[in-house]
């Protein structure tokens, strides 16, 4: 199915976010209110929420639209990737998160992976950085448009523990690899990373 209607609504949020940040004439609130109004319709006439529910998403955001940042770490012992279960669908995902405010985005892995599989880590470089929107990444629809940055990391101190986020910690080898957590990451992503371990002077993977 198409999701050329979740790119439509999308664009009509940001150019709404945007020109209610930057806006000063009533009018042109007036009219960038409205063109909000459009966007969360589309989007519950294809998702059955309600647009008030909707809107109220779209209201949490608010100055110029600009992408989320989503980071992930690989870490790798004994040829297998660090994996953590999560608690919200079941499914296996590299540790990460969303970035917080602040904080620098290599400190923001090292810190999920500590949190989300009791290892501690350490940033060593950036693998990929990724439109989250890209039809080659696998990732299904989501309302808000994100890059996910992936860092390969040493883990070098702690051992495995599972936090309120995630139910299972494990290591996986490239044909042990469970079901993934689709919305984190894929598995055409999980085998570019174990491609890293045998190419460690492959380029960073982008767009």
């Amino acid at each position: 199915m198409s999701l050329q209607w979740l790119a439509w609504a999308k664009r009509l949020q940001s150019i709404a976010q945007t020109g209610l940040y930057y806006g000063n004439h009533p009018f042109d609130i007036e009219r960038y209110e409205q063109i909000q109004q459009i966007a969360a319709e589309m989007m519950a006439s294809h998702t059955g929420v309600e647009p008030t529910l909707v809107l109220e998403m779209f209201s949490r955001d608010q100055g110029h639209a600009t992408p989320k940042v989503d980071v992930r770490g690989a870490a790798f012992q004994d040829g297998k990737v660090l994996l953590v279960r999560e608690r919200s669908d079941g499914r296996w995902s590299l540790p990460g998160g969303w970035a917080d405010i602040g904080e620098p985005p290599s400190r923001a892995v090292e810190r999920e992976i500590f949190e989300e599989a009791g290892f501690e880590a350490k940033a060593t470089k950036v693998l990929a950085v990724y439109e989250r929107d890209h039809p080659r990444h696998g990732h299904p629809p989501e309302p808000h448009h994100s890059f996910k940055l992936v860092f390969h990391c040493e883990i070098v101190g702690g051992s495995a523990k599972t936090s309120n986020e995630t139910s299972d910690v494990g290591f996986f080898g490239p044909d042990e690899i469970p079901p993934l957590s689709l919305g984190r990451v894929s598995p055409s992503q999980i085998a570019k990373f174990f491609g890293y371990l045998e190419n460690p002077d492959w380029p960073t993977d982008f767009d």
